[in-house]
């Protein structure tokens, strides 16, 4: 296949960071060239130390695309995976602060995607400090991904599972061949690398869907202690 640009979108708490991570890791162990863009969001509140307020809300939506864009432009034979678009920012206004202003702008950089995968809500969900409100904000938040993709005509493939059966759900609505066994272990065993200190460690190439939590939370204290 040609590279693809591809949204990873869903409510909180559902794995998106982690997909993202682990479709990266498989396509490079493949040969591919791979990008991946960061969540804005997860950024900002790590430097401002709260979540954003109304005003503030475009402004990460406008980082969150430039991002993305940026590295089409400059690597447009790789594939990019991104992390969050600037739909979840349009969503989360609309919820949070019934602003329905960011919509036009966050499903016009949208529609440059090639595939756009929704995580699904089978996952339990996780505190993460300032980055989650509650499992009670997963399933309108859902639902309105869902509804502003359906009404601007955007296919959309929504993946469910734990762990590798949700990877390999992911990498089979990519149109990709999922991993058996053996490619499985080798990509584990890497990882177990990375994680004991034998190699050095590269975020881009982790799989372990508890350790940004861990990593953001252990930050956030340590800015609250100072």
């Amino acid at each position: 296949m040609k590279p693809l640009r591809v949204a990873v979108v869903g409510a909180e708490s559902t794995g998106k960071s982690w997909l993202t991570q682990a479709l990266a890791g498989v396509l490079r162990a493949r040969g591919q060239a791979v990008h991946t863009v960061d969540e804005a969001l997860r950024h900002w509140c790590d430097r401002a130390g709260r979540t954003p307020q109304r005003h503030e809300q475009l402004a990460i939506a406008q980082q969150q695309a430039q991002a993305a864009d940026t590295l089409a432009a400059q690597a447009p034979k790789t594939w990019l995976l991104s992390d969050t678009t600037p739909l979840m920012t349009a969503v989360y206004s609309h919820l949070l602060f019934d602003d329905e202003s960011l919509y036009p702008m966050a499903l016009a950089h949208q529609a440059l995607y090639d595939i756009t995968l929704v995580t699904g809500l089978d996952l339990p969900w996780v505190a993460d400090g300032l980055q989650r409100d509650g499992p009670q904000v997963r399933v309108p938040v859902d639902t309105l991904v869902r509804q502003a993709l359906e009404r601007s005509g955007m296919a959309y493939r929504v993946v469910y599972g734990q762990g590798p059966r949700r990877l390999n759900n992911a990498l089979l609505a990519l149109g990709l061949e999922g991993e058996d066994a053996a490619a499985q272990q080798v990509r584990e065993q890497g990882q177990f690398a990375i994680n004991q200190g034998r190699s050095v460690w590269q975020c881009t190439d982790c799989s372990d869907p508890a350790c940004e939590h861990k990593l953001f939370t252990r930050l956030m204290k340590e800015r609250s202690a100072g």
